[in-house]
């Protein structure tokens, strides 16, 4: 079998159990994530304790990995090395965090919710590829 093949299978079953995590802890209901943003009466803090969890155990586990020279699958790592805060960094961080609080969702959840064919998710998407798109195309224009 080929190697991409192995890393394509690899794909899947961990986007798999990704998903299936995000749909048992709730972050697939924008009605619980936007309660959990929402700070004051109605605050639903169940997402802080996913959060708390997950935390210590990526932690861990991305200590003990990130000691080998490469992963199991791969000739290299894929992390970002850049260290610094730019204005464009800035400005996606604030648009990102703008279309989670508007639509109650995050790039991973909405694709998850795909597959039960919500009609806000398909909204939210579609919307976020476009997103893309544009920022492609300004960054091509600012080069050229």
């Amino acid at each position: 079998m080929k190697r991409q093949h192995i890393q394509a299978g690899a794909s899947l079953i961990v986007g798999f159990i990704f998903a299936l995590g995000l749909g048992i802890s709730g972050m697939t209901q924008p009605q619980k994530v936007i309660g959990f943003l929402q700070l004051g009466q109605g605050w639903d803090p169940s997402l802080m304790f996913v959060m708390l969890g997950a935390i210590p155990v990526n932690a861990v586990v991305y200590f003990l990995v990130r000691r080998k020279t490469s992963p199991l699958l791969d000739t290299r790592w894929h992390v970002p090395t850049s260290r610094e805060i730019t204005k464009p960094l800035m400005l996606g961080s604030a648009l990102f965090g703008f279309g989670w609080a508007l639509g109650g969702y995050c790039p991973g959840p909405a694709l998850t919710s795909l597959g039960a064919g919500s009609n806000s998710a398909i909204l939210f998407v579609v919307f976020m590829f476009l997103g893309m798109i544009l920022q492609r195309g300004y960054q091509r224009w600012i080069k050229s």
